[in-house]
């Protein structure tokens, strides 16, 4: 059996003075879930490059301190075309004022990368929804981030 291809990725849980967290919409062909605004680490790029590339590229957030490494996810189904058997994410604490996302891409653009929506979500909303999230237990995830605040080292968010 061949190794696994796992692509590097690399997600902000962006936070306003408000508590609330600023959620993006992605539409695969088999599912749809709210999840963290990030994506792949580019060949050459460090995490923190790929952090604020894609918020730029996602949200337009542009002058924000990236804090700590909160959370991991290794997620394992194919998906991008076949190119890829999972992806092993880091999810990096952003602390920003609010904002109404102004994404540098167009929408087309990010149509054409899954990213249909953004929108900030309270901690209420989160433990009320009954969409998807990546990772399947952000609610309780995003409660212990706020009660606690970040972890001395990053916990498993598994799936």
């Amino acid at each position: 059996m061949s190794e696994l291809r796992i692509r590097q990725a690399a997600r902000a849980v962006v936070i306003d003075p408000d508590q609330r967290i600023l959620l993006a919409r992605f539409e695969f062909p088999t599912r749809m879930v709210w999840t963290a605004p990030g994506g792949g680490i580019e060949p050459g790029e460090t995490p923190e490059e790929a952090i604020r590339r894609e918020l730029a590229e996602e949200t337009g957030l542009i002058s924000f301190e990236l804090g700590p490494l909160v959370w991991t996810r290794l997620h394992i189904i194919p998906f991008i075309s076949g190119n890829w058997d999972g992806q092993r994410e880091q999810y990096h604490l952003v602390h920003a004022e609010s904002f109404t996302p102004q994404p540098q891409l167009s929408w087309a653009q990010l149509n054409a990368e899954y990213v249909f929506e953004l929108r900030w979500w309270t901690l209420t909303e989160l433990e009320q929804a009954t969409q998807p999230f990546a990772p399947q237990h952000l609610p309780e995830l995003f409660r212990a981030l706020l009660r606690d605040g970040p972890p001395p080292e990053p916990i498993d968010a598994s799936v």
